[in-house]
């Protein structure tokens, strides 16, 4: 069993930056793929990026390439989302989600944290 608790959205204009971190209970965390997902109001929630569990392979959506990276911390067990460059479309409630098994995937995790809000305004 996997716990996730996200934190640091807010609301900024856009162009601004934010920065999200998940961190996550247990004592194998490296075993896990890591996934932020997002969730705007009236669309369903959409794969945003991935992240292997040794942290050498990631896996971004186009939308936010470029702008988004996403790395980790397995000793603290955290991963993190430093967001640039944001768009008003980019506003969503933004999940962070664990898969057992290291190979970065879009699909199948099992683990949600209860979300964390951004805003962009333009």
């Amino acid at each position: 069993q996997v716990q996730l608790v996200e934190s640091g959205g807010g609301s900024v204009q856009a162009g601004g930056s934010l920065r999200l971190s998940c961190v996550a209970s247990g004592r194998t965390f490296s075993s896990y793929a890591m996934g932020w997902f997002r969730q705007a109001p009236g669309k369903p929630r959409e794969f945003v990026v991935g992240i292997s569990g040794s942290g050498s392979t990631t896996d971004y959506i186009d939308a936010v390439k470029g702008r988004f990276t996403i790395s980790r911390d397995n000793v603290r067990n955290m991963v993190f989302l430093q967001m640039n460059s944001l768009k008003p479309e980019d506003t969503a409630v933004y999940y962070c989600a664990a898969k057992w098994g290291s190979v970065v995937v879009s699909t199948a995790y099992r683990y949600w944290g209860q979300g964390t809000q951004v805003t962009v305004s333009s």
